[in-house]
Parts: structure tokens; C-alpha cells; sequence
């Protein structure tokens, strides 16, 4: 067998193999804890000293697969699966940086991330500093002795805009700086950052992972690939952690130190842990991913085209499409499809916008994306609500846009409900 496994083969298989069973599919371990063998096997675990299992909030079998699938499918050394995707990222980050440091972040990002950047994160001393996506000297220009990360969105969610990725990893390189990726919208299937540069990536698996719109989940991924000593910017990697009896995570746990870490100190002591149900169910999901997102962007692309001769369609941002301000990058970095979401506003404006959500029958009107289903969303008065008219613009979020979440149902479909309401 080929060495090196095809995206598409290890979404079907993952990483569990048949145990003495032979089941085929893997168990649903639903248990809290799990029995020690002795009290040194049992000092041992607390210590990091020995791998097994102690407190699902930690571990647990079933989701230890889901990471190590999801690690897998990203090119990473490790994974930390947590209850949201929105936990993931906190877990992370939080790992990374505490009180006086900083995080920039790109100015176009999902409407609950620019929220916990801006509100909570600030609460904790952590200040987040944003640059435009669209311009990656903005990032080095705002790059201090405090700055702890740089932060994208592979697909920003709902602007659709994609970053010049090989330009901002060279900033963050040459600064000693990890690049975290959200990958929510891209997906591996679509677009590896291992590739080009990052350091973690994060993925809400509520939405394509999962793909079924039926459980919650997130996972952050360590690729193993950034230099904690090097980088001269980590003493909370390099140096002793008093809550380990002196653990020291570079050393001690090499590649895999950042997922160690937000184990051993998020996951412990704040939790957010997914449920084993959860965990499964998204594995069911990632079996049928690769099949999945080929038809979420061919549906994308033909409903995009029929928006763009639309007359009663004022304008449409799908990066796929030529002429649009995010095509080159598309070609350049998603040569498979920039992805299943698109915008658009509809000729009249908000109220006509809203006409139009209220019009459809097929599609569903909801604030998720990811799902077999097309959803239909109005941002300004759902996800990105809680922005100032500022933030939104600075987001790509203007009050009329419409985004488009494409499902797999027949295109013919979705392009017919969506003629109907429009009418």
C-alpha cells in the first residue's frame, strides 16, 4: 500500500482499525473516567509521564480518533477536540498568549471571532490588533516584542475574501510568530495551510466536517511544525510549568508540544470538552467529505453563475467567479474550489433582501453553514449583529448582503427556489 494516503482515503478509513472485534466501525466509548492499573500508572498519567486516559474533560477514546483523523487530514503531528469551534479557538489562542500580550488578527473574520477578540479577550488582558486582509504589510506593521500570533481565515466567513497565505507566513517567520488558519470553509479536502506556512489550524467541525447540521464540535491542530525555542517568544513552552512539577513542553513533548499544552492546561483546567457522541457522529461525517465538497462547489459555481445574470441582483462575490477581486487567489491557492458560500444583495436593498429570505422554501433560513442543506442568512442581523456598522464594513458585511451556505440537493433545485423568491 502507498505510503502516503490520498485526502480522499483518509477521510473513509481515519485512524481506527479493527480491534479484536473486527468491528468495522469504531466503539462509542461513553465513560467519564477510566480505571488505573496501579497508583503508579495512576501518578504517571497525571504527570504526563505515561499516554492512557483519566477524565473524558481530557480524553476519550472515540474522540482521540476524531483528532487523530482530523491531524491526519491536516498533515499535523496532533489534535485537541473541543466541544465548539468557538472553544477551539479560545483553547488555543489562550495557549499562546495571557495577559499583556497581543494577537493580530485579520480584519475579516467570522462575527463571533471579532467578538471574542474584541470583548472578551480584552477582558483577559489579551489585545487583539486588526490588520486589512487585503494589504500584508498591515500585519508586519503592527508586529511587537508583545505579539504572540497571527490569525486568518483560510475563506473568511461570509466575505468570501482570501488571504495572500505565502505573504503573510513570510511575515510571521520572519518575526518568530506561529500563523493560525481557520480552515472551517476550506476544509482539507479544499486546502492544506501545512502547506503553506501555518503553524495550527482550527476548524468549527459543527459545519463541514460534521456536515450533517446535527452536532457541535471544533478540533485545533498541531502541524508540529514551529520552533517554540527558536522563536524566543514562548517562556510558557521553553521554560518550566510549576502546575507539571516542571514539565518543560518543548522539551519534553518535541513537535506535539502546542497540543500537549492546550491539553494539559486549557482542556484541565477551563474544560469544554466534546461529547463521544459528538466526536463519532462527526467522524460519520468526514467519511463522505471528499464526495461532499466536490459538490458543494460545483452547486456554488452554477448558482453564482445564475445570480450573475440575474436581473434583479444587484451584485454577487463568489471567488470562483472571474472578475472577482479574490479570483487570482482563488486559482492560485484553491485550485479544487474556493469553497460552498457565497453572497449576494438583492436590487431594492435591506427590505428586499429580507423579502427574499422570508420567500424561500427549499432552502432554509439559519445561522450555520456546512450543512447538506443550503442555508440562507441575513449576517447583520444574525451573526455579525453584535458588530458596530464599522466593524461590519471593515468585515465585508454590508446590511444587504445575503450569504449563501450551497448544500448538495440538485442545483436545478436550489436555482429554481431561489427564482421563485426572488420573483
Amino acid at each position: 500500500m502507498k505510503e502516503k494516503l490520498s485526502i480522499d482515503t483518509i477521510a473513509v478509513h481515519g485512524a481506527y482499525r479493527p480491534d479484536a472485534t473486527g468491528s468495522t466501525n469504531p466503539p462509542l466509548y461513553l465513560s467519564n473516567a477510566y480505571k488505573f492499573r496501579d497508583a503508579k500508572h495512576a501518578a504517571d498519567l497525571f504527570d504526563l509521564n505515561a499516554e492512557g486516559y483519566i477524565y473524558t474533560r481530557l480524553h476519550n477514546p472515540t474522540t482521540s480518533l476524531l483528532e487523530e483523523t482530523v491531524a491526519a487530514l491536516e498533515g499535523g503531528v496532533a489534535a485537541v477536540a473541543a466541544s465548539t469551534g468557538h472553544f477551539a479557538e479560545f483553547m488555543l489562542l489562550t495557549s499562546l498568549a495571557g495577559k499583556g500580550d497581543e494577537i493580530i488578527a485579520s480584519d475579516c473574520l467570522y462575527g463571533g471571532t471579532i467578538n471574542m477578540f474584541s470583548s472578551t479577550f480584552r477582558r483577559f488582558g489579551i489585545n487583539v490588533k486588526f490588520a486589512r486582509q487585503d494589504d500584508p504589510a498591515s500585519f508586519e506593521a503592527l508586529v511587537t516584542d508583545k505579539t504572540k500570533a497571527v490569525y486568518i481565515e483560510a475563506i473568511a466567513n461570509p466575505a468570501s475574501d482570501i488571504p495572500d497565505f505565502e505573504a503573510i507566513s513570510r511575515i510571521a517567520e520572519r518575526h518568530g510568530l506561529p500563523l493560525i488558519v481557520d480552515n472551517t470553509c476550506a476544509t482539507p479536502y479544499l486546502f492544506r495551510p501545512v502547506e503553506y506556512g501555518a503553524a495550527a489550524v482550527i476548524h468549527s467541525c459543527t459545519k463541514f466536517l460534521g456536515g450533517h447540521g446535527s452536532v457541535m464540535g471544533g478540533v485545533a491542530v498541531d502541524l508540529g511544525v514551529f520552533d517554540w525555542v527558536a522563536s524566543g517568544r514562548f517562556p510558557e513552552f521553553t521554560e518550566p510549568d510549576p502546575s507539571y512539577h516542571g514539565v518543560v513542553y518543548s522539551k519534553d513533548f518535541g513537535s506535539s508540544a502546542l497540543a500537549v499544552k492546550m491539553r494539559a492546561g486549557a482542556m484541565r483546567d477551563v474544560g469544554g470538552s466534546p461529547s463521544p457522541y459528538n466526536s463519532m457522529a462527526i467522524l460519520q461525517g468526514i467519511q463522505t467529505l471528499h464526495l461532499r465538497m466536490e459538490r458543494h462547489v460545483e452547486n456554488t459555481r452554477k448558482l453564482a453563475e445564475w445570480l450573475k445574470g440575474s436581473d434583479r441582483v444587484a451584485w454577487v462575490n463568489y471567488p470562483g467567479l472571474p472578475g472577482n477581486k479574490n479570483f487570482a487567489l482563488a486559482e492560485k491557492y484553491f485550485p479544487k474550489g474556493p469553497g460552498a458560500m457565497l453572497t449576494f444583495g438583492v436590487k431594492g436593498g435591506v427590505e428586499a433582501g429580507r423579502r427574499f429570505i422570508e420567500k424561500v422554501s427549499l432552502c432554509v433560513h439559519a445561522a450555520n453553514l456546512g450543512d447538506v442543506k443550503t442555508i440562507v442568512t441575513h449576517p447583520a442581523s444574525t451573526t455579525h449583529r453584535q458588530l458596530t456598522s464599522r466593524q461590519r464594513v471593515s468585515a465585508g458585511v454590508p446590511d444587504d448582503l445575503i450569504r449563501v451556505a450551497v448544500g448538495i440537493e440538485s442545483a436545478e433545485d436550489i436555482i429554481s427556489d431561489f427564482e421563485q423568491a426572488l420573483s
